[in-house]
C-alpha cells in the first residue's frame, strides 16, 4: 500500500524581481516528504535551499505549482491562514534560536501554545514536558543570556516540539555551535525522529548532512539529486 506524503511539491517555482531582473530561484521542482522522514537539504549558496524552506516552511508562497500539506493545499493561502498553518503543523528550529530574551525557557517554549489559544494549565504542562525532553528540565526558569548556545537551541528544539507539529524543519542549526555541542544537538534531533518525528534539515555542511536518511541536492533551483543516506 503507498503511504500518503505529508508534504507534496509539484512542480513549484519561485520568481523573485530584484530591480529590472527576474530571478528563479526554483525553476519546477517536485518533492516528496513521508511521515518519519529524516531529510537533508543541501545545496550552496544560490541553490534554492532557502527558498525552498521558506516555501515549505509556509513562510513564502511559489509563484507557481502546488505544495499539499497533508493533503491539503495551501499554495495560495494569505498571510494569516499561513500564520495559523505554521504554528499548528510545522516546528521550526533556527540557527540564531529567534529566543525572547526576556523570557525565561519555560515561556519561550510556551509562546507557540499560546497562540494556539492552550489555557494556562495545559500551557505550563506541555511547555515543562518539551524542556524535559531535551533535558532542560532544570533551567526552565532561566533566560536565555543565563544559557550556553547549546542550551539556547535545546530551548529552540522543545519550542519546536510543543505543538506535536507534523514537521520539524531545522534551518542551519548548529551554524552557530561549536563542533561538539553541534555533535550534542544532531543526536538529539536523531533520538526525536527515533520517536517518530518528521524532520527535514537544511544545511551545507556533510557532518550535518549525514545525520539524515535522505539527503536532497539542489542546484540552480532545481533537485540535481535525492538519495538515500542508510
Amino acid at each position: 500500500m503507498n503511504k500518503q506524503p505529508i508534504i507534496e511539491l509539484i512542480n513549484i517555482s519561485k520568481i523573485y524581481k530584484v530591480g529590472t531582473q527576474f530571478v528563479h530561484a526554483l525553476a519546477g521542482v517536485s518533492l516528496d516528504i513521508y511521515k518519519n522522514d529524516y531529510l537533508a537539504i543541501m545545496g550552496s549558496s544560490g541553490s534554492g535551499k532557502s527558498t525552498m524552506m521558506n516555501i515549505v516552511g509556509c513562510l513564502d508562497s511559489p509563484s507557481s505549482g502546488s505544495y499539499l500539506l497533508n493533503t491539503y493545499d495551501v499554495s495560495g493561502l494569505d498571510d494569516d491562514k499561513l500564520s495559523s498553518i505554521r504554528n499548528k503543523e510545522i516546528g521550526f528550529i533556527f540557527q540564531t534560536f529567534n529566543l525572547l530574551p526576556r523570557y525565561n525557557a519555560l515561556e519561550n517554549v510556551a509562546v507557540p501554545l499560546i497562540y494556539a489559544g492552550k489555557n494556562k494549565i495545559e500551557i505550563n504542562l506541555l511547555a515543562t514536558e518539551a524542556l524535559m525532553q531535551v533535558g532542560l528540565g532544570d533551567r526552565m526558569d532561566h533566560k536565555p543570556n543565563e544559557l550556553s548556545g547549546g542550551q539556547r537551541q535545546r530551548v529552540a528544539i522543545a519550542r519546536a516540539l510543543v505543538n506535536s507539529p507534523s514537521l520539524i524543519l531545522a534551518d542551519e542549526p548548529t551554524g552557530n555551535l561549536d563542533s561538539k555541542t553541534s555533535e550534542e544537538i544532531m543526536r538529539l534531533l536523531d533520538d526525536l525522529h527515533k520517536a517518530g518525528n518528521t524532520i527535514v534539515v537544511v544545511t551545507h555542511e556533510n557532518d550535518i548532512a549525514k545525520h539524515a536518511h535522505r539527503i536532497v541536492k539542489l542546484k540552480d533551483g532545481l533537485i540535481e539529486s535525492d538519495r538515500n543516506n542508510n
